[in-house]
């Protein structure tokens, strides 16, 4: 089998495995209506339920990375994770009890463990150029999932929504059985050396804590913004995420030599714009629909961005499990102490405008931290779409990396295309059969070379690539 057409075909099933997993996840245990609507009926306080069940997603994707270290274990864990989320979702077919209370709370652990763990597919069958797109499409497909959810939930039969949301798990099971399992052939991924920690820590932290403080305004729009407008519901339910899909289909759709880095100063400013609309505007038609879609368009950029900053992160570090996971982590975390923040405002006096001022607080405190990350990045993840780029150094020696590199250390015609493929991601598998070689050849050639570039893995073959591909600009 073509090489291509192999990875194309992981790749496909990869994003459409979590588009299915994640529309269930966001139309029903992450803030979804399915579940505001069960508990309306029911007559339950919503509050307590829904923070619960954030915490508990909070804490799947954050272990998740220090409990899954091969790609293997990572397909074990996302189905082992379907099944308890299938069988949690059952439940709520019976009349709420203390039953339906441990279900959720198992559930969103799990819808945690599996979102960290597809971190592996992420970075395994999308090539970097790939990774935005990739992202794009997987926030995009799950929100169109979740709209149609959603939308049944709340003028149909949250009931008969519910059915809906477990096919699409089904689907996601189905899907996750045809993932291969291979990486690195089962290898156990080292721990971080200091120069790992060294080179990469630091702005993983850094990116971590942007994550967490401009996603404190999504858990006031729960909180705030959406209740502010709930006589709306039908009109809501159509259009509340309309805004994000179309700033991601925009933001994706643009040519790869646009730079997108001032996209996201712009988003910035329609979060800022559109709190201060929600502080002078009535609430009226016209007024939820700017508000929301300057809000949501540009919540839309900002995921995107993190997303595609996550990705080239990967490329660096041990583990995509745990990249993935600590870094949407903080969003739910960042979603959670917005959602606390937006309780006790809403309960004062002018809660609309102390929520708006903490939402302008937020955009200040991001405008502080983005050109710090801009330039912990900018010298790891060269050429990335949403960085301001710092240096002028011509893009045909940046092209000219791999060819120097191969110069220096002598390696066979072979040896650098196996390279060039292993640097992207591919399996030994999908390798030998591109190459229509063995692979029992393959695994001489993988010998071979580090043996002449004096690694142990493939992690620190991209590392050697990078650190040289950087000297060899100097």
């Amino acid at each position: 089998m073509n090489i291509r057409l192999a990875i194309r075909d992981q790749r496909g099933l990869s994003i459409i495995c979590f588009s299915l997993f994640s529309a269930w996840m966001l139309s029903f245990p992450f803030e979804g209506q399915i579940l505001y609507a069960l508990l309306k009926k029911a007559d339950i306080n919503q509050s307590a339920l829904v923070l619960t069940a954030v915490c508990l997603n909070f804490v799947g994707l954050f272990i998740a990375g220090f409990l899954v270290r091969r790609q293997d274990a990572a397909r074990v864990t996302m189905i082992a994770s379907l099944v308890v989320c299938l069988a949690g979702s059952l439940i709520f077919f019976l009349p709420l009890s203390a039953l339906s209370y441990m279900a959720i709370a198992a559930v969103a652990l799990f819808s945690g463990l599996f979102v960290a763990s597809w971190g592996f597919y992420f970075k395994a069958y999308s090539q970097p150029e790939q990774r935005l797109r990739t992202a794009a499409d997987v926030l995009i497909y799950s929100n169109i999932g979740m709209i149609i959810i959603n939308v049944i939930a709340v003028n149909v039969s949250a009931t008969f929504a519910l059915g809906l949301a477990i096919l699409s798990l089904l689907g996601a099971l189905f899907v996750t059985f045809r993932l291969e399992t291979g990486l690195d052939e089962g290898i156990i991924y080292p721990a971080v050396s200091p120069k790992d920690v060294s080179t990469m820590s630091q702005p993983f932290i850094l990116l971590s804590l942007f994550i967490l403080v401009i996603t404190i305004n999504s858990g006031l729009m729960y909180q705030v913004v959406n209740p502010a407008f709930a006589h709306y519901e039908f009109l809501a339910s159509y259009y509340w995420a309309i805004p994000y899909v179309a700033a991601l289909l925009v933001v994706r759709s643009l040519p790869a030599e646009i730079k997108r880095a001032y996209i996201l100063y712009v988003a910035l400013i329609m979060i800022g714009l559109s709190y201060i609309l929600f502080m002078q505007l009535d609430r009226s038609v016209i007024s939820y629909l700017i508000i929301d879609t300057l809000m949501l368009g540009a919540f839309g950029v900002c995921d995107l961005f993190w997303w595609s900053i996550l990705s080239g992160v990967m490329d660096y570090w041990h583990n995509p499990a745990q990249v993935l996971g600590v870094g949407l982590s903080m969003n739910v975390l960042g979603i959670f102490l917005g959602g606390i923040i937006g309780s006790q405002i809403q309960s004062a006096q002018g809660g609309h405008q102390q929520a708006s001022v903490m939402a302008l607080v937020v955009i200040f405190a991001v405008m502080i931290l983005l050109p710090l990350l801009n330039f912990q990045l900018t010298n790891l993840l060269r050429n990335h779409t949403f960085l301001i780029q710092l240096d002028g150094r011509p893009e045909n020696k940046r092209s000219r990396a791999l060819s120097d590199f191969k110069h220096i250390k002598q390696l066979t015609a072979r040896e650098a295309e196996v390279v060039k493929l292993l640097l992207q991601g591919y399996t030994y598998k999908a390798i030998a059969e591109s190459l229509f070689i063995s692979e029992n050849t393959m695994k001489f050639h993988v010998k071979n070379i580090y043996h002449k570039l004096n690694v142990n893995n493939k992690m620190e073959l991209i590392k050697l690539f990078a650190d040289n591909r950087i000297n060899s600009l100097d």
